[in-house]
């Protein structure tokens, strides 16, 4: 288990920390507002040459033909780059920790899975000599069905979006279809709440929209190097991806970054480096790759798409007894950071809220959309605001105020999270009742007088825990089946009184469909999905 390290982080809410209302000066204030930082771009080179992308105009294609023969003899073209030749044509970003199968070709070369997606690179003395060489490319695609929806991606029959993923999901471990997490018996308590609601809660992809597009300039050294500038805001990534996909020692790489024009996540992954790079190693001259407005709305990662079902289970005195979701990542036609996303947000689950029996299933999907990527809160926004609608829709269902429902479920220290880990340094009680007074918003003295560093030492028992033969986690539960588990609450509201039910209890959600049961082939064993990675939740090295 790892631990801060007391003597270099004190007690954190005694943490005597200064800097809010101080005029604390950022270290490169003074060059954004005097207009001189440097952005990649404002990297000048003699020759610079100018890269540029021919795009897939379909969401899912065969490619039949690639003939690039009159753009190579095109005015100001100095080369025409496809995916023959890129050294190390396939990727993925979190290869460089052991996680994941390579999928995502720098260029296309047998198929297209989303539309923008990159065909053919031509370098060109200047952006105009550039665009005309791209137009006198020819392709011929042969269309393919494509699939835009998560479910319906993982119904059976469902076109095959990425061919290293047969069945459209991410395998964990090798073999799952999901992440799972289960803890205590969600079935039996939903047959012994007062109460169950079920909503169902939708994402949309949504893009960075930087002021800066992506792009980077590289650039032959003296040295036998390459220079690159560039706008990613991981840079390390970018310098391990460039070696990994051009077969490069990484030592022959010198990449300068750090100014981003506007990221937001957005700029994590690894778009123009690589085929800058390549540019510059086959013509010798400096290569400027950038995407223009277009590109970056069109081909730019989004925060993928995410689809929640949440069903609760409350007793009338606003207990939470139960919790069980069901969630699907939009991860696009290739992995990039979604598998990722998964396993973090199963780490978050199910809201920093105690609750003695949860279950949930998240999926990362695949589709013919356009790949997504980090954006703010990445693996926790989308469901969190989806688990906060549903506290108010519940605290409505019940009569009681959604500031109190909160404060009642809210994690004390020494609660027993459904990770089977400790709940520590809990504030989430204190952080409702500040909030509660700086808006004004009237609790019950009771509520005022709860704290984070009370009542949770009760409720640290793990229920026994139900699995199914198809996912059975963690070791085999020793105790007995009839372990308790309801847990007391630190102190128990007045029932609601009946005025204070709303006056027309929400409308039941429609049913949702069941949750697919795709059932993988047993893997090759070259697959390492799932291998050796680092796990957000017990903070290891594990398979």
């Amino acid at each position: 288990m790892l631990e801060f390290r007391k003597d270099l982080f004190a007690d954190e809410r005694d943490d005597d920390l200064n800097e809010i209302g101080k005029p604390t000066q950022r270290q490169d204030m003074l060059g954004h507002v005097t207009g001189r930082t440097k952005y990649f771009d404002d990297h000048a080179f003699d020759g610079l040459l100018h890269l540029k992308v021919l795009r897939s105009p379909h969401h899912h294609a065969r490619i039949r033909r690639l003939d690039t023969s009159a753009a190579q003899s095109a005015p100001g073209v100095r080369r025409v780059m496809t995916g023959a030749d890129v050294p190390v044509n396939l990727n993925t970003m979190l290869s460089l920790i052991n996680f994941g199968e390579d999928d995502e070709p720098s260029l296309a070369t047998d198929k297209v899975r989303y539309k923008g997606e990159p065909v053919a690179a031509v370098v060109a003395e200047s952006e105009a000599a550039a665009y005309d060489a791209l137009s006198k490319i020819t392709v011929d695609y042969d269309p393919l069905p494509a699939v835009f929806d998560v479910e319906e991606a993982l119904a059976p029959g469902a076109p095959q979006v990425n061919d290293v993923f047969p069945g459209n999901y991410f395998p964990y471990y090798d073999k799952y279809s999901h992440q799972k997490l289960r803890f205590g018996d969600v079935e039996r308590a939903f047959a012994q709440a007062d109460h169950v609601l079920e909503e169902r809660y939708q994402m949309s992809p949504i893009e960075h929209a930087p002021v800066e597009p992506m792009g980077c300039i590289a650039a032959p050294e003296t040295n036998n190097r390459i220079v690159v500038h560039t706008a990613t805001q991981a840079l390390f990534f970018s310098l391990g991806i460039s070696a990994k996909i051009l077969n490069i020692p990484s030592n022959r790489f010198h990449f300068i970054g750090g100014t981003v024009g506007g990221g937001f996540g957005g700029k994590v992954d690894t778009l123009t480096e690589p085929l800058a790079i390549l540019g510059t190693l086959l013509t010798g001259s400096p290569v400027r790759f950038a995407f223009d407005r277009r590109e970056e709305m069109q081909s730019g990662p989004p925060r993928g798409a995410e689809r929640w079902y949440i069903k609760d289970g409350v007793m009338n005195d606003g207990r939470i007894v139960a919790r069980q979701i069901r969630g699907y990542f939009d991860a696009g036609a290739y992995t990039r950071l979604t598998s990722y996303a998964v396993v973090k947000c199963t780490g978050h689950l199910p809201g920093p809220y105690t609750i003695p029996n949860v279950s949930s299933d998240v999926y990362a999907v695949y589709t013919n959309r356009t790949p997504a990527t980090a954006m703010r809160g990445f693996g926790v926004t989308g469901v969190d605001f989806s688990l906060e609608v549903q506290m108010d829709k519940l605290a409505h269902l019940i009569g009681l105020d959604p500031m109190e429902f909160r404060i009642l479920n809210a994690y004390r220290d020494g609660d027993m999270k459904a990770h089977r880990r400790e709940a520590k340094n809990t504030a989430l009680i204190e952080c409702v009742q500040v909030a509660a007074e700086k808006a004004g918003w009237a609790i019950g003295d009771e509520y005022r007088r709860m704290s984070s560093l009370q009542g949770g030492g009760d409720r640290a028992m793990i229920p026994h825990t139900v699995t199914d033969e198809n996912g059975k986690i963690g070791e085999p539960d020793q105790r007995p089946s009839s372990a308790p588990v309801p847990r007391p609450l630190p102190a128990t509201p007045p029932q609601p009184a009946p005025a204070m039910a709303p006056a027309a209890p929400p409308p039941p959600p429609a049913t949702p469909a069941p949750a697919p049961t795709p059932a993988p082939a047993a893997p090759a064993p070259a697959r390492r999905a799932g291998g050796i990675r680092f796990s957000s939740i017990s903070g290891t090295r594990r398979r």
